[in-house]
């Protein structure tokens, strides 16, 4: 989505739902101004429902200012927003009228005519915002309720009412863009199992590039690897219940302890463990029956490997500490890392029998 820079060039397209909000809407309202013939225009595709208000008409062409200038698809010429304004110019014998341009697709134009007409000039009544709310959702079918919901100004329940009673909703839409740009999965349980997947395949994969590939956001992500790890279902039981009454199919092998055993539990190879430092050592400690056949040796399994990482891992998260808290989390991470030092020295000092016998203990 674009507009019209203070020079007359294209502003940079925005993508996502704030593609047309307010910051476009301001640079609109302070970009260069054009003067076009009256009779070049072609109506506006308009969010009202109701004709126009020939008062309102009258009070403009009545005024002695200037009619501020009216926003254009200059694609197809047709007003965006400022029809009451093109009528009281036609009213006063005017030619010509000033207007701003709106560089995007049609579909995008029609979100900034609501959103315009919702920031200034006649209110758009409920029954409006609730019709212009089903057209974006045909047109943006991806975007999240709260995002349509900003667009129209309604509630985002009011909008999730809407999108449940339309039948029109696009069915290979599975995902929502929110207000950020962000796009997320409807169906969470099923981009935790692709990012199950990927991990087994290729567990070297920096985490952003399973999110991205999985459609699901870094911290899953990381949490599906965390859950792995651990030798737990990387889809949590809530998601489960609601993929299962939903008539989803959880993965072959089902739920239990079996299927967690397969799926990377203690004393079995887990490829999420790979690239980490004493990967063979894990690998051992996996195998010893001493750990893998008791609750207490599980237990410490599953503890110890859940608190490890590899390089690749903590570089993935290096960026995007924010800058006010890198103080905060290197000194957390200093004090974890003497944490660590502290228990590697304990573990170090307790001997092994075999060794005790051979100094006389």
């Amino acid at each position: 989505m674009a507009g019209l820079a203070h020079d007359g060039s294209t502003m940079p397209a925005e993508g996502g739902p704030a593609g047309a909000g307010p910051r476009v809407i301001g640079e609109l309202d302070r970009s260069a101004t054009a003067k076009v013939r009256i009779r070049s225009l072609r109506p506006a595709d308009s969010p009202r429902l109701a004709r126009r208000s020939e008062e309102h008409v009258r009070l403009l062409a009545a005024a002695d200012a200037a009619l501020p200038p009216i926003l254009v698809h200059r694609q197809t010429m047709r007003v965006i927003d400022g029809t009451h304004r093109l009528h009281a110019a036609e009213l006063r014998g005017e030619e010509e009228i000033a207007v701003r341009f709106f560089d995007g697709g049609a579909e995008d134009a029609f979100v900034l005519a609501v959103r315009a007409n919702i920031a200034h000039g006649l209110p758009l009544s409920v029954a409006e915002r609730a019709a212009a709310a089903r057209r974006i959702m045909d047109t943006h079918p991806q975007w999240s309720d709260r995002a349509v919901a900003e667009a129209v100004g309604l509630a985002a329940k009011t909008v999730a009412a809407e999108r449940r009673s339309s039948t029109g909703e696009n069915p290979q839409s599975k995902a929502r863009l929110g207000k950020d740009g962000r796009l997320r999965p409807l169906d969470g349980a099923s981009g935790r199992l692709r990012a199950q997947e990927l991990l087994r395949n290729s567990p070297g994969t920096p985490l952003r590039v399973i999110a991205q590939r999985a459609g699901i956001s870094i911290s899953t992500a990381w949490d599906v690897r965390s859950r792995i790890q651990r030798g737990e279902d990387p889809v949590p039981p809530r998601q489960r219940k609601a993929m299962a009454a939903a008539g989803g199919r959880p993965p072959a092998g089902g739920t239990g302890a079996a299927a967690r055993n397969r799926r990377g539990a203690p004393g079995t190879p887990s490829p999420a463990s790979a690239g980490k430092p004493g990967a063979d050592a894990l690998e051992r400690l996996r195998k010893d029956p001493s750990l893998r056949l008791s609750t207490t040796g599980r237990d410490f399994l599953r503890w110890f490997e859940s608190r490890l990482i590899s390089p690749q891992e903590w570089r993935d998260f290096v960026d995007r500490v924010p800058l006010h808290q890198v103080g905060a989390v290197a000194e957390t991470a200093r004090k974890n890392a003497e944490l660590w030092r502290q228990f590697a020295d304990q573990v170090g000092a307790r001997r092994p029998l075999d060794e005790e016998r051979d100094h006389g203990g």
